[in-house]
């Protein structure tokens, strides 16, 4: 079930599902980053591997393998 590092995501929510299976979701990212959402255009600081825009709702994950990846990052949906 579980890939390590190799395993790759269609969407948000394939990253978001499973991280939230793992446990992963609420755990810190080592470095936090700053995001321009892609629903509001707002920055926000992404703190954790699953994060939510303050602004508007859109909800955000990345898997522990790609912290140092600011670019797999991926977007879920609003208030996923």
């Amino acid at each position: 079930m579980h890939e390590g590092c190799t395993g790759s995501f269609d969407n948000g929510k394939a990253v978001v599902d499973k991280i939230r299976m793992m446990g992963f979701n609420t755990r810190p990212m080592p470095m936090p980053v700053i995001l321009e959402c892609v629903e509001c255009g707002n920055e926000f600081e992404m703190t954790h591997l699953e994060t939510r825009c303050p602004h508007c709702g859109m909800v955000y994950g990345v898997t522990p393998c790609s912290t140092a990846f600011p670019d797999r990052i991926k977007a879920a949906g609003i208030d996923y």
